[in-house]
């Protein structure tokens, strides 16, 4: 197991190399000056001119990266050019509330996608499953820009249970919280749903079909038992390994769901951060992003070890 982590964080930190380079190259040669964004389209050359060398935007490329990875070590992101304010409590502090949303999300989406799938496999080919099957794939296929508008008009305009905005007042209690970060939330819940419950499903099915399921119903034990201990057991390990493996998707999702929603979190910023050129902002919410992505699939191996007895004793001799 020490190997296999050792090896995983090496792994780690050779891809946030590589992205870092890549996302510094790719946002210096997006179109645009720099100083004619900050500074209007009225502003004279001479001045977006100076700018652009304060910023030191007229050096080379490679050596602006050099002298980027070396405050980036040292713990240095940079600075804002539109908030003038160091890009890494700005982003933490923005992480923070999209990582809530997210985790609101998984628990709306686990319990659905678990409970309804395995309900759907103990009943094949029933009314139940053919509802989960053609459902899902159904909702599936909607973007969830279209799950939030159509959200967005039923309960909060036609409706009016629920805010239109995510946007949390000062002071706002638990209650408000939760009432305003459910839209969002169920937007982004139905971008895995479909695919979670119909693994989940599968899972099941295979697990309803081993032998080791079978030898339990013939040993007399109960079929809430042999559901539990024995086929819901053996399918959850998969499921988890697919949770991690979405997690690139999910943050995908928090892109438009938070801007659709006016939700004040990472998805926002990156957003803004292309919109007006901020460069150091905008590289800084990339490498975030490619971490948070990396560090989900970790964990959800490490989960899958823990509840695969098979794979743990795996890792165990790496």
């Amino acid at each position: 197991m020490a190997r296999f982590l050792a090896h995983r964080l090496a792994l780690m930190l050779l891809t946030l190399w590589v992205a870092s380079a890549l996302l510094f190259g790719v946002t210096n040669v997006l179109p645009g000056d720099v100083g004619r964004v900050l500074l209007g389209p009225f502003a004279p050359q001479e001045a977006v001119d100076v700018l652009n060398r304060q910023l030191g935007l007229d050096r080379p490329l490679a050596i602006r990266y050099g002298a980027w990875l070396g405050d980036v070590v040292r713990g240095d992101w940079g600075r804002s050019y539109a908030f003038d304010t160091p890009v890494l409590p700005l982003v933490a502090g923005r992480l923070e509330r999209s990582l809530l949303l997210a985790g609101f999300a998984l628990v709306l989406l686990i319990p659905t996608a678990v409970g309804l799938g395995v309900a759907a496999a103990l009943r094949e080919g029933r009314l139940l499953d053919r509802v989960v099957s053609l459902g899902g794939l159904a909702l599936g296929a909607i973007p969830e820009f279209v799950t939030g508008v159509v959200f967005l008009v039923v309960f909060a305009v036609w409706l009016r249970w629920l805010p239109a905005s995510s946007a949390l007042p000062e002071g706002a209690g638990p209650w408000e919280a939760l009432r305003r970060l459910l839209l969002p939330a169920a937007s982004l819940m139905l971008v895995l749903f479909s695919y979670l419950a119909r693994m989940v499903r599968a899972g099941t099915l295979e697990a309803l079909a081993s032998d080791f399921t079978r030898t339990a119903v013939l040993k007399g034990l109960p079929r809430r038992a042999v559901v539990w201990r024995h086929v819901v057991r053996n399918a959850l390990p998969p499921t988890v390994a697919v949770i991690g493996s979405q997690v690139g998707w999910l943050v995908g999702g928090l892109v438009v769901v938070e801007t659709l929603f006016n939700y004040p979190g990472l998805g926002n910023l990156m957003l803004f951060a292309a919109s007006n050129r901020d460069l150091p902002l905008l590289v800084g919410c990339g490498l975030v992003v490619t971490l948070v992505y990396m560090l989900g699939n970790l964990a959800a191996d490490l989960i899958h070890a823990g509840l695969d007895p098979r794979v743990r004793h795996g890792l165990a001799r790496t």
